[in-house]
């Protein structure tokens, strides 16, 4: 079913030494949507992953994948789970087809030629299946590795960092598969320290910086966040200044401006104001924070 949540993380936290490097993480994932997992290098994004695919141990908190306790039943719960963490791994010297069957015969479950075929097209390998992977480009791996994530036909995959090196050609490639697994009613999360890429493909955002969550909702409320800047220059700078600190306006002075953060509907009763008082504005300039200048907000300007 569509948008049930099929990964809940809460107050998860992990302690290496002394450090806490991932400190009381709460999110979720939901069926048929795309969450990335974002933040600068070095934020805890992989180690996240890490921990959600059970190579790594959490010290407090708890993770859900379909309801199943990842600690107390992880077998139940990594059934799934479908994941390429760092970068996938392959038999060089084995076609793109017979790495996947080497794979099939690894997993409980039984997987068919028909499937093993569908799952191929997918990926958008069909016409390199039957090559030697010591042939493939760097983002026809990464398909490869999508498509052995996906053969047991998991409800949640997780992709680290999966479109680093890509050609554009590839990226465009990649987005169109999740797209696609998307509408199968896959749960995906995406980790990534590219805001471009990801402002493409996501639904939901989890920024994540020096290990602590600093933002989760959806794509949409995070450009809704945009805020509006007016600089100001009038007639009579000064009288102005305490004139709006009055009405209620939180002013600073920016060089030869008058600096204020509104709405789109305060912009106008901003200018009704101040002609209906008698100030003459010489000069009024808006600017609008983009996605990528909220994220280096959120994430204190770090790492990018």
């Amino acid at each position: 079913m569509v948008n049930e949540q099929v990964l809940n993380v809460v107050d998860v936290s992990k302690r290496v030494g002394k450090k806490r490097i991932i400190k009381d993480a709460s999110f979720s994932v939901r069926s048929g949507r795309v969450t990335g997992l974002l933040g600068p290098n070095g934020a805890g994004k992989t180690t996240i992953i890490r921990m959600l695919v059970g190579l790594m141990s959490h010290d407090k908190g708890s993770i859900q994948i379909v309801g199943h306790s990842l600690t107390e039943n992880f077998k139940e719960a990594m059934a799934h789970v479908g994941a390429i963490v760092e970068n996938p791994e392959f038999y060089n010297y084995m076609t793109g087809m017979d790495n996947l069957k080497q794979f099939v015969r690894m997993t409980e479950k039984s997987i068919f030629e028909d499937t093993l075929n569908q799952v191929v097209k997918s990926v958008h390998l069909e016409n390199n299946i039957d090559q030697k992977v010591k042939t493939y480009s760097l983002g026809m791996r990464q398909r490869l590795g999508v498509a052995q994530a996906i053969l047991h036909e998991p409800d949640l995959l997780l992709l680290d960092e999966p479109m680093n090196g890509l050609d554009p050609q590839g990226m465009r490639e990649f987005r169109e598969m999740i797209q696609q697994l998307k509408e199968q009613g896959v749960g995906v999360l995406i980790s990534s320290h590219q805001l471009s890429d990801m402002e493409l493909i996501c639904d939901d955002l989890v920024i994540v910086q020096k290990g602590e969550i600093s933002y989760v909702g959806p794509m949409t409320a995070a450009n809704q966040e945009n805020k509006l800047v007016v600089l100001l220059e009038t007639d009579q700078q000064e009288k102005v200044q305490v004139f709006l600190k009055e009405e209620g306006y939180s002013v600073s002075v920016d060089q030869n401006y008058l600096k204020l953060e509104l709405t789109e509907d305060t912009r106008t009763t901003l200018v009704k104001q101040l002609v209906e008082a008698g100030f003459g504005i010489k000069e009024l300039k808006v600017h609008v924070d983009s996605l990528e200048e909220n994220f280096l907000r959120w994430t204190e300007n770090g790492g990018l």
